[in-house]
């Protein structure tokens, strides 16, 4: 629900079926004396104003009924309310509501019409405001189709590159090499590279390896450190730790980049990020 507020009257606008209605109770409280939207429905000019925009709008709008009432509007006795003109006729610009924001509601058209019947300034002065109303919604709108789209971008980025964090099988010839430290078996384990490839790779980068590393890699890299620590104790030889290491990598990779919680620690990252860039 939105609010408008003409000449220090607050008027509310509810939506039905994507459309914006405009209250025509709270805009009646802005008129001096006794005034009644019953007053104004039995005028002959409104019935054929109501009448002719539901011709235009609504195709389900029964014209027969309408040429009944339009021929006895004016009359002395003529009497008819809201929820009787919608029930007579299937109209669609006027709704009678109960509820917390229960009331008489009319399209934004019918509601401009009716502002006239308080007073010309009321109603440009209603339509000034309904159009920074919907000015401000479309602002609204733009703001968060951005940031979903910042959004969304940033989560395909990750899930595009999701299949590239899982490390690969290493090769017999790689798990054989011999390692100066036990870092870099790690890193092998991992990344696939050592410290020093990956320097030579990435000569632009200042920092590490592990410096670029996103949420899941770490916490793999922590519990390979751990795991590795047992394997020393229980004397298994480098080459066989690195097969080792690599295969858990590997199984531990694919159900990190699947959980809910590192999915969102990384999203947060990636939000402040931008934030950032911004």
């Amino acid at each position: 629900m939105s609010k408008l507020v003409v000449n220090d009257t607050s008027i509310n606008v509810l939506k039905f079926n994507d459309q914006d209605y405009i209250s025509l109770t709270d805009m009646i409280k802005a008129k001096e004396g006794e005034f009644f939207i019953s007053s104004w429905l039995r005028n002959r000019n409104t019935v054929e104003f109501l009448g002719v925009w539901e011709q235009i709008h609504n195709p389900n709008f029964n014209c027969a009924e309408f040429d009944t009432i339009k021929s006895q509007a004016g009359l002395n006795n003529f009497r008819i309310s809201v929820k009787d003109w919608v029930e007579k006729t299937n109209a669609i610009g006027l709704r009678a509501t109960a509820g917390r924001y229960g009331g008489t509601y009319a399209y934004k058209d019918i509601a401009f019409e009716f502002g006239m019947w308080i007073s010309p300034q009321f109603k440009i002065y209603l339509i000034k405001e309904f159009e920074r109303l919907k000015e401000s919604e479309r602002q609204q709108l733009d703001w968060d189709i951005k940031r979903n789209l910042t959004k969304i971008n940033y989560r395909v980025h990750t899930d595009a590159i999701k299949e590239n964090l899982i490390p690969p099988t290493l090769p017999p010839q790689r798990i054989n090499l011999v390692y100066a430290s036990e870092a870099d078996v790690l890193n092998v384990a991992l990344f696939g590279l050592t410290a020093k490839e990956w320097r030579e790779q990435n000569a632009e980068l200042s920092g590490n390896i592990r410096d670029y590393a996103n949420v899941s890699q770490l916490v793999c890299l922590s519990n390979l450190e751990s795991l590795n620590a047992v394997l020393i104790n229980d004397g298994i030889p480098q080459s066989e730790r690195l097969a080792k290491l690599n295969s858990i990598a590997i199984s531990q990779m694919r159900i990190l980049t699947q959980n809910d919680t590192i999915l969102r620690m990384e999203n947060e990252k990636g939000n402040e990020d931008v934030e950032e860039e911004r």
